[in-house]
């Protein structure tokens, strides 16, 4: 292996996945010592979603291979035939091409059905982002499934990197290198007000909000309750910009997406995009005054731009939060309430100081490296590490 090029397999299914992902994704595709291969699957491929694939597509990576999950519908019967179909699809990959490792990020389905094929093929398996906890979702246990499925594994914080080995890892095989969308923001040059109006045909207001709420996998009751409450409490902000973006392609997200449709028609301060692509994301993001929903966008990237967050209900219960994010339950009082305290000259001063909890840049470099000083040989070969 020492003669020829590492061959590197990563696979995005997401638009905020490969938003975490670019940066690692092109210094793999410019290294000489790898040879790298681009799996995109899930939304990317999806109409409904956007076809976000053509954002890949402008960043001038070559795709290596597309694999179809035929993701038509919201219901578990869907997302796990989707899942069957990742499955067949990434088998056939792998079995005309087989990689010395694949590298995943996260905790969805999409990511899933790449990992049980590349399991059966003895295929190394590196997982960034692990060890983090999302009690409200089912990406919880999909996150921790993936974790022993793997080999190698890249965390976002010491807390992340403790679970991850508490999980039975071996300590010499998990790396805290620091969350990669701090080296996404840090990065890109972002599109000015004046752009962005052209660009999008939004009217600013004195006071904006981006709005991101996708569904509580784990309960259906909440996650419709819960984008009622938070519509009927933007209701009564008419002198605030709102500005959504629409949620994952998870169980039960068209009654989600119908509800914001409506909403959204029938207000002059509301704006919906189906997709916005990091660099106007990160753009609007730094241009509003916070974001409101159940993103992890709140609770990763707001605090990088000092921006306040209302985080509504359990989808992100667990995770690392700085001293920017409000914690709110799903009703419209409490909603509101959160809402006007990030105006508050009090909270203002504290959003100056606010530090994200997920480290410096630099992530995709160090995973870089230590997969140059990573020995294959063994590597598939794991024992349980006792705590």
């Amino acid at each position: 292996m020492q003669n020829n090029k590492l061959k590197i397999a990563v696979v995005t299914g997401t638009r905020a996945e490969f938003g975490l992902l670019r940066i690692l994704i092109k210094k793999l595709f410019d290294d000489d010592d790898i040879d790298l291969s681009l799996l995109v699957t899930g939304t990317h491929l999806c109409k409904m979603h956007g076809e976000t694939v053509q954002e890949i597509i402008e960043e001038g990576i070559p795709i290596s291979s597309k694999i179809d999950l035929q993701l038509n519908y919201d219901t578990p019967e869907a997302i796990s035939l989707a899942t069957a179909n990742g499955i067949i699809g990434f088998s056939r990959v792998f079995k005309k091409s087989r990689p010395d490792l694949l590298i995943v990020l996260g905790d969805r389905y999409e990511i899933l059905s790449v990992i049980l094929p590349a399991c059966f093929e003895n295929i190394p398996i590196a997982h960034i982002h692990g060890g983090e906890r999302t009690e409200g979702v089912i990406d919880e246990s999909i996150r921790h499934s993936i974790t022993k499925f793997s080999h190698l594994h890249f965390v976002a914080s010491e807390e992340y990197r403790n679970r991850v080995i508490q999980l039975g890892e071996s300590p010499k095989r998990v790396f805290n290198v620091g969350g990669l969308g701090i080296d996404a923001m840090n990065e890109l040059t972002l599109i000015d007000k004046n752009e962005i109006i052209k660009t999008l045909g939004i009217k600013f207001r004195e006071k904006n909000l981006l709005i991101t709420y996708h569904p509580e996998t784990l309960d259906k009751e909440s996650s419709q309750k819960g984008i009622i409450e938070l519509l009927a409490s933007l209701n009564k902000f008419n002198d605030i910009g709102l500005i959504f973006t629409l949620p994952n392609a998870d169980i039960d997200n068209k009654f989600i997406k119908k509800s914001i449709y409506d909403f959204v028609q029938k207000r002059s301060n509301a704006y919906l995009f189906d997709s916005l692509g990091q660099l106007r994301y990160f753009s609007l993001l730094k241009l509003c005054d916070g974001v409101i929903g159940n993103s992890s966008s709140g609770l990763l990237e707001a605090p990088f731009f000092k921006k306040a967050t209302v985080n509504i209900g359990d989808r992100q219960m667990g995770r690392l939060k700085a001293k920017s994010v409000l914690d709110c339950e799903p009703k419209e009082k409490l909603i509101s309430k959160s809402i006007i305290k990030i105006f508050t000259e009090d909270f203002k001063n504290i959003l100056k100081d606010v530090e994200s909890p997920y480290g410096l840049p630099g992530a995709p470099e160090k995973i870089i490296n230590i997969l140059k000083k990573t020995n294959f040989n063994n590597l598939l070969k794991k024992s349980f590490y006792d705590i």
